[in-house]
């Protein structure tokens, strides 16, 4: 098989349409197996039901910019005359230096004209790339009400979600034979990490992708890399290199819970005849979320968060009948499990607060048949208990000794969470620590669409760290 030959293949293998292959050869851009992916998803973009954005990132030194501009110029720029494109980038020298080089690479048989003054790569059909820049958020502005029929965001956790949202308004298009759309590049971390997370990586994880494509870049994908850069990045240690060589976005500069692992401790399922102890925990909120959490004990002392209810803008009134809902999902013996079950129902101190007119939120869900006790509210001690029970993944050093000259021992993980848990999943890898309060979580609310905020974590950190009241077996077992 020829190189060409095989370069056909593999974009075949990769889901490729031919036309777009056969730009790809005219331009000369060779585009290794997972940017052809990338390309791929791009071409979905097409479709009246297909994606308008597409994500490709992960590890440092994936080629996600080569891709980015490749794709822009090699493809969308040929087939479709009059193409109007934005590359948006943080700090304009970076991008303008960057673009420089890329294009001298990409398009040397594409007949173009560049001027680098005003950052402008004009095709000979017309279609044309706008380098753009911005070195602070309000330079987005600059480029608000006008309309690109296609932008490409690298580095794009470096955008807050708001300027984010900002810069997709200008997504549009007037050319009926065009469907507007957004390519990003990035890597973990950054102030954009949450609201990438979300919109990207959560529904790629989750196998439920709809107006979003996501794809995985490792550095091992990119085998034009020398041997040094790989061996720099799996040199580094902490949440640098987890984010930076692996790609995980269960991790950040600044994260509070870095023990978490999905692999370690999500579950996917769970047998309710292995509980010894019910109980739950109850994060009051009205606009922000109230988050309850249902969790069990096993004979080994491993605790399992089993089942959560989260929701919005809801009264008591329809709480309620959703956490006695939850409830019975889950069997004791032959019937089910009720209120009376369990070992404890605790919630924040806001919720036992008086209200105006002298009542209070605990009375109200007294009425409808759920009875609250006050949890432990103290952060540091509940956050500590977290950790502890998520313990350690992965053995200390052989040559780390205790006090007694003894090899330290791993502690193993005794928290797991079951994956219908979706909101409590989500939210603690996102949480920090608090600068001036390092062993303290940060506080953080969600924001608009009701991404992000730490609700389910203090419901999280109310079920761990109150102790149960005695209760008795036959009572337990709803004798």
């Amino acid at each position: 098989m020829t190189p060409l030959e095989q370069y056909l293949a593999e974009g075949h293998k990769a889901g490729c349409p031919q036309q777009q292959m056969a730009n790809f050869v005219q331009a000369g851009i060779v585009l290794q197996p997972r940017q052809l992916v990338a390309s791929a998803a791009a071409r979905l973009c097409d479709a009246p039901d297909g994606p308008t954005a597409i994500g490709y990132g992960g590890a440092r030194g994936g080629g996600k910019s080569h891709w980015l501009l490749a794709q822009m110029g090699g493809d969308d720029c040929q087939r479709v005359p009059g193409l109007k494109c934005l590359l948006l980038r943080k700090v304009g020298k970076a991008n303008m230096e960057n673009f420089e080089d890329l294009r001298r690479r990409l398009f040397g048989r594409l007949d173009h004209e560049f001027s680098a003054f005003r950052g402008v790569l004009k095709f000979a059909n017309g279609s044309r790339i706008l380098a753009g820049h911005f070195q602070s958020e309000k330079d987005i502005d600059a480029y608000l009400g006008l309309e690109y029929d296609v932008i490409g965001i690298e580095e794009a956790t470096t955008l807050s979600a708001r300027k984010h949202q900002d810069i997709s308004t200008c997504s549009r298009t007037s050319k009926p034979n065009w469907r507007p759309r957004i390519y990003s590049t990035t890597n973990p971390g950054g102030i954009g990490h949450g609201w990438y997370r979300a919109k990207f990586i959560t529904p790629f994880l989750k196998g439920e992708e709809t107006d979003t494509r996501f794809i995985s870049a490792r550095v091992g994908d990119n085998r034009f890399n020398n041997p040094e850069y790989a061996n720099i990045l799996a040199s580094l240690t902490g949440w640098q290199k987890r984010a930076w060589f692996h790609g995980d976005w269960d991790i950040a500069a600044g994260q509070f819970f870095t023990p978490f692992r999905r692999d370690v401790h999500v579950i996917s399922s769970f047998d309710d005849s292995r509980a010894r102890e019910w109980f739950a925990a109850l994060d009051y909120g009205f606009t922000h979320y109230t988050v309850v959490l249902l969790g069990c004990t096993d004979g080994d002392g491993n605790l399992f968060v089993v089942d959560e209810h989260a929701e919005r803008m809801w009264l008591p009134q329809r709480h309620a009948p959703g956490i006695k809902a939850m409830l019975g999902r889950h069997k004791i013996g032959d019937g089910k499990l009720e209120m009376a079950h369990l070992a404890r129902f605790v919630a924040g101190a806001d919720v036992f607060s008086k209200q105006s007119d002298g009542s209070t939120v605990a009375s109200q869900y007294a009425r409808l048949g759920v009875s609250l006790r006050c949890a432990n509210t103290e952060r540091v001690s509940g956050w500590a208990e977290i950790l502890h029970r998520l313990g350690e993944v992965a053995a200390p050093p052989a040559n780390v000794l205790n006090r007694d000259g003894q090899p330290v021992e791993i502690v193993r993980p005794t928290l797991f969470i079951h994956e219908r848990c979706a909101r409590l999943i989500e939210t603690l890898p996102a949480l920090q620590h608090d600068p001036h309060r390092p062993e303290d979580v940060l506080k953080v609310d969600m924001d608009d669409d009701g991404n992000g905020g730490d609700d389910a974590a203090d419901a999280l950190r109310y079920l761990v760290a109150t102790k149960s009241r005695t209760i008795s077996q036959r009572k337990l077992r709803g004798l």
